[in-house]
């Protein structure tokens, strides 16, 4: 493969990664647009936890928020933090996405309060966070080790914070959760032998 091919294809992946990201973020808008209009029927997507019927809103609730503000929180590290892990792959993007978004959905049904209503893009959040973090370190790939600590530095305390129990109104249990699985990802979904340079 010439340099110019690898350019292109190195430019093609960023202009995939980009355009899967905004559609993503305009989806969530789209939706709390229509949640709003419709006296917050959606909401009701959310995940009840231990309820049985709840279990078909573990996906759901994922792409799910309470309001403009909430979905303006998760907006620029979603956008972010996704770019940056689509930029692998748009197929293993997807796994990673498809097994935080179910690990952490399943956990936050398991072990949330009860009568609590759980939703939103912050339990993927966390663990996209948690897979850019490690990821570099797993592979030994130094472009991916300065890619998690460039999150790390951007994001961590709001992390660390986002973690802390005192928070009302606030699912550390589904953004604990999402770490973890994120973290599992990067193990999961590791590449075994080096790109071609």
């Amino acid at each position: 493969m010439t340099g110019r091919e690898l350019e292109w294809s190195r430019g093609d992946r960023a202009k995939a990664a980009a355009k899967v990201m905004v559609g993503w973020v305009a989806l969530l808008w789209l939706l709390e647009v229509v949640d709003v209009a419709s006296g917050h029927a959606l909401d009701g997507l959310g995940i009840t936890p231990r309820t049985p019927s709840e279990l078909v809103d573990v996906v759901p609730a994922a792409f799910i928020h309470f309001g403009f503000a909430h979905v303006a929180a998760n907006t620029v590290p979603l956008l972010v933090m996704g770019f940056l892990a689509a930029l692998g792959g748009l197929r293993r993007f997807a796994a990673v996405c498809a097994l935080i978004i179910v690990a952490d959905g399943l956990g936050v049904w398991l072990l949330a309060p009860a009568h609590t209503n759980t939703a939103g893009a912050s339990g993927l959040i966390f663990g996209l966070f948690g897979y850019l973090l490690v990821t570099g370190f797993v592979e030994r790939r130094p472009l991916g080790v300065l890619v998690g600590l460039l999150v790390g530095a951007v994001w961590g305390t709001s992390i660390l914070v986002g973690l802390a129990p005192t928070q009302s109104g606030v699912s550390w249990q589904g953004h604990l959760l999402g770490l973890v699985a994120g973290v599992a990802t990067a193990f999961l979904f590791r590449r075994r032998s080096p790109e071609p340079t």
